[in-house]
């Protein structure tokens, strides 16, 4: 996996040895950044990669001038790979680690609130149904923040029951959806 655009473009980013671990294609990552880029300023913003895996997610939204990105993955040793792509890019002062399931993340009534938060469970994951309402019910969302959230297309019935909402946009297998404050 690499880092697409900004500060770290080029850049590679380790995948951890798991199957717990679907990465984001360079194809879907780059798609839904642009259209992040043309919907809401990148520079200076608040970050939350919740399901971060590898973190490609989080630290593409840091390559792209976010201030200040948290992770949330549940499991250790991924989180061990993780960590370890954040030193190699020296980025530990912008980046804070949570090792906590999502939807126990999106449960704590001490949070902070994000501009952009990236949900990227595995594809038949979903508590990520869940975490959105908890996410939404509990004002993670700043001011004119957004939620994106990627699934599969086999999961498009039970996502749209479970988030009332229609996809915004369907990428190859993935569909993205997408929540406004």
């Amino acid at each position: 996996m690499r880092i697409i655009a900004g500060k770290y473009g080029g850049r590679t980013v380790k995948m951890p040895k798991s199957k717990l671990v679907r990465p984001t294609t360079d194809k879907v990552k780059e798609s839904l950044f642009n259209y992040l880029n043309t919907y809401i300023p990148l520079n200076d913003i608040k970050v939350c990669d919740i399901y971060a895996g590898s973190g490609s997610l989080g630290l593409e939204a840091l390559s792209r001038g976010a201030a200040e990105v948290h992770f949330v993955e549940k499991n250790f040793n991924v989180l061990k790979n993780l960590k370890n792509n954040i030193e190699v890019l020296k980025a530990e002062n912008q980046c804070s680690t949570f090792n906590m399931e999502a939807v126990k993340f999106s449960e704590l009534s001490n949070h902070s609130q994000y501009d952009l938060i990236l949900l990227d469970p595995p594809f038949f994951h979903d508590d990520v149904h869940q975490a959105v309402k908890n996410l939404l019910a509990r004002e993670y969302l700043a001011e004119n923040g957004v939620m994106i959230i990627e699934r599969s297309v086999q999961t498009r019935k039970k996502d749209v029951e479970n988030f009332g909402i229609e996809p915004l946009k369907e990428i190859g297998d993935s569909l993205i959806y997408q929540f406004d404050n």
